[in-house]
């Protein structure tokens, strides 16, 4: 376990926002991590499920930063499934 720094962005929204994860959060957890900065203040809440999208590629609910191989300060896209 130890904090990772990620950008991340919710789609639809303007602001890129640093946010420590855990290398080991699930991405449903990062997921949450960066929607709480966007989501309910400059974009609309929905009633379906977040993912996560880093290099063009919607991540597994159950990967983690540790093993994909993402690197400190990498952008990673949050939107609506």
């Amino acid at each position: 376990m130890a904090l990772f720094p990620v950008q991340g962005i919710v789609e639809g929204d303007f602001v890129v926002v640093l946010v420590p994860v855990d290398d080991t959060d699930p991405m449903t957890v990062v997921a949450e991590k960066i929607a709480y900065h966007g989501i309910g203040k400059r974009v609309a809440p929905q009633d379906r499920p977040l993912k996560v999208r880093w290099n063009g590629t919607v991540l597994a609910d159950d990967s983690t930063i540790a093993g994909l191989g993402c690197a400190p300060m990498d952008v990673l896209e949050v939107l609506y499934a």
